[in-house]
């Protein structure tokens, strides 16, 4: 019997985080940009969508990405928290090799140029 792959989520708060995780991430993993807020209803669907999936929450360190995260640990707990050192502030504003150490600890597989 085939073991299915379990599929793994991002979600972060812009495009330009997405388009820079897309340059370090090496295998598939969907993306799902917020664009900084989250409205309930979008945030039930994406439950819905994300069930049976490993689901990581990568947002920049500041008010509205706490804010979102706070939303996050509420509506879906078991999502997996990942973070940028608070010098960077935001995920687009972090050196590719640190946001591939990120994702590295987590697991998810990254182009060997950036650790």
């Amino acid at each position: 019997m085939a073991t299915v792959e379990v599929e793994k989520v991002i979600i972060v708060e812009g495009r330009s985080d997405k388009k820079k995780l897309e340059s370090i991430i090496k295998e598939p993993v969907e993306i799902i940009c917020t664009n900084g807020t989250i409205s309930y209803a979008k945030l039930d669907e994406l439950i819905d969508e994300l069930y049976n999936k490993e689901v990581f929450i990568l947002v920049d360190s500041d008010e509205a990405g706490e804010k979102l995260r706070k939303q996050f640990r509420r509506e879906f707990p078991e999502a997996e928290h990942l973070y940028i050192d608070r010098m960077y502030r935001e995920v687009a504003a972090a050196p590719k090799q640190h946001i591939a150490t990120v994702l590295l600890s987590a697991n998810i597989d990254v182009h060997a140029e950036y650790l």
